[in-house]
């Protein structure tokens, strides 16, 4: 009795390294941009935690507060906010890719696309900051 599968063709199959994605830089980024969806699902939990804590009354909002202040919860926060620029930053980054805009006939460039993302980004931001800011 034969082996049927001793006349069939090896499959050729690259080994790759568990670490195949830090050898290049889009490749790097590509995963960093995916891991930063665990930071922004963060945020969103603390926002979603501040705003029940405000439903709970000023005493629930200011051991809130106090949580918030904890060193390990502070660089959590400051590493998601370094994340969430990433993501965005990437994320806008990747809109003339998605998007391919003609304007009488001619694609535009990547820039008049990209641009006003980051446009509306900084008004939004500079209206947030200005409107916590000013008292």
């Amino acid at each position: 009795m034969t082996n049927p599968t001793e006349y069939l063709p090896k499959s050729y199959h690259v080994r790759l390294s568990t670490y195949w994605w830090l050898t290049r830089w889009p490749y790097l980024k590509f995963i960093l941009r995916e891991g930063s969806a665990v930071f922004v699902a963060w945020a969103v939990i603390v926002t979603l935690l501040q705003i029940h804590a405000l439903t709970l009354g000023p005493a629930d909002y200011a051991e809130f507060q106090n949580w918030l202040r904890n060193p390990l919860v502070l660089a959590l926060n400051l590493v998601s906010l370094l994340f969430i620029i990433f993501h965005a930053v990437t994320w806008f980054n990747l809109a003339p890719k998605a998007m391919a805009v003609r304007l009488h006939g001619k694609r535009l460039p990547n820039l008049a696309i990209a641009a006003p993302n980051y446009v509306a980004w900084a008004v939004v931001s500079a209206a947030v900051a200005w409107i916590l800011l000013r008292g």
